[in-house]
């Protein structure tokens, strides 16, 4: 008897670049994949995806089929969203709230997320607590199954909020060390909930 692989996608919430975002989230995915779970792990970066601003003419949660979607882009995001049964969300912290970016992913959908947990690490000078408390709410009104706690990653000086702002390599794997276990244990608790 063959056990069932989980799949689950890290969403990359910022979109600009220069970013910090998709260093994170490959960080955050290593750091997931050393546990060895049965679990497959994929990058989903918005910037690649580049979803216009939302432009469907029907309510995502009135949509049970992704062939009622008015656009091919909608449909394509649709079937890559509902081919996961839980996500990470990696969200800088913008002027307290996360990305437009990212809200504006969510907002293509509805059914596709629903019943399915949630994981939100934030970043940012302050950690992103804020905005992953907002993203909390929103994934609640989903009905997702977000957890109680964030994994808030705070920058540790000055210096590498200009590295951010410069694009430049973070070495994340040693910045961000001490948040590994937090990461993990949360990962876990993700699991639980599938």
């Amino acid at each position: 008897m063959t056990s069932k692989r989980h799949k689950i996608g890290v969403i990359v919430g910022s979109q600009r670049e220069p970013r910090a975002g998709l260093q994170i989230a490959t960080f955050v995915q290593n750091t997931l994949q050393e546990l060895q779970h049965s679990v497959d792990l994929n990058i989903i970066d918005l910037a690649v995806w580049n979803l216009p601003l939302y432009n469907e003419p029907g309510i995502p949660s009135h949509i049970s089929s992704p062939k009622d979607y008015k656009h091919e882009h909608t449909r394509q995001w649709s079937s890559e969203i509902a081919s996961y049964q839980a996500f990470i969300f990696v969200t800088p912290q913008y002027n307290w709230g996360y990305p437009a970016s990212l809200k504006n992913a969510i907002d293509y959908l509805f059914n596709e997320w629903k019943g399915k947990p949630a994981m939100t690490v934030s970043y940012g000078g302050h950690g992103g607590g804020r905005a992953a408390e907002q993203l909390k709410q929103v994934c609640q009104g989903l009905r997702m199954l977000p957890l109680d706690k964030a994994v808030c990653l705070t920058f540790p000086d000055k210096d590498f909020m200009a590295k951010v702002g410069r694009g430049e390599d973070l070495g994340a794997a040693e910045v961000f060390d001490e948040y590994k276990l937090e990461i993990q244990r949360r990962f876990n608790e993700l699991l639980s909930n599938l």
